[in-house]
């Protein structure tokens, strides 16, 4: 028997990268899965998942930052799939917003990084929230970074990021207060705090999506990080940012005393 035999899972932003990873580890370990995002390649996604794993994955296009496509979503989940036990709020939007951009700039940043990496996350989880109260319990994981927990290494928080930079700091107030408040109903709320990872939203920094020779040698993988959100959901632990660093081993750390569980 499979870890989450039964469990039914969403995947926001499921298209590429780590969403595509997280859905696949989530198939391998026996979930169903509803994974979508805004582009279409989405739907090669799942049945491709649904080909190499055996499990049930569906595919949808659909926008987190849109009320009627989280709904939408949603429905179809708990319709299609027979409920949901398992979010994983991976959609995120990012672009370089320089501190001394314009006024009119800096408000159309705050809309398209905003929308989608906290209006989004709030909508969906809301929405999740009633059918997990309904089937005993479940898990959320917030996908934040490393820049919100003490730095192992420079770089951390780039001034060109601010609202990027603070939008993955906000997570931490959902995460926190909703661990706190869904513990009466068993929902486990936590944070995927991750450092530089191959994907394409790191590749579209550098020339012709290449990573540098230095950088492609020590940064970590997809599946490394879908791998510990695995021991993670599997672990039960709540209310945490679990961090993942280049340079340091990819795993789950001891549990952290309630005052250090979001700040690390």
């Amino acid at each position: 028997m499979s870890l989450l035999d039964r469990k039914v899972a969403i995947v926001s932003g499921g298209a590429q990268g780590l969403g595509e990873a997280y859905a696949r580890a989530l198939a391998e370990n026996g979930a169903s899965v509803l994974v979508f995002d805004i582009q279409d390649a989405v739907m090669n996604v799942a049945s491709t998942l649904e080909a190499a794993t055996g499990a049930r994955v569906l595919g949808m296009v659909a926008d987190v930052s849109k009320r009627a496509d989280v709904e939408r979503v949603v429905s179809t989940c708990a319709d299609s799939l027979g409920g949901i036990d398992i979010l994983v709020n991976n959609a995120g939007a990012w672009r370089r917003t320089p501190v001394e951009s314009s006024w009119e700039q800096a408000i159309a940043d705050w809309d398209f990084i905003m929308d989608t990496n906290l209006k989004g996350l709030l909508m969906l989880s809301r929405a999740c929230v009633p059918h997990m109260q309904s089937r005993g319990g479940g898990d959320i994981v917030n996908v934040s970074t490393y820049y919100v927990l003490p730095a192992r290494s420079a770089g951390t928080n780039g001034t060109e990021t601010d609202l990027y930079n603070a939008s993955k700091w906000a997570l931490n107030g959902f995460t926190d207060a909703w661990a706190k408040y869904l513990a009466k109903d068993k929902i486990r709320v936590n944070g995927m705090c991750m450092g530089a990872t191959d994907t394409p939203m790191l590749r579209g920094l550098f020339p012709d999506h290449q990573l540098p020779p230095d950088m492609a040698e020590i940064v970590m993988q997809p599946a490394q990080i879908a791998g510990l959100m695995i021991d993670l959901l599997k672990d039960g632990r709540s209310g945490e940012n679990i961090g993942a660093w280049v340079g340091h081993p990819v795993e789950l750390e001891p549990r952290k005393p309630d005052h250090r569980k979001i700040t690390g």
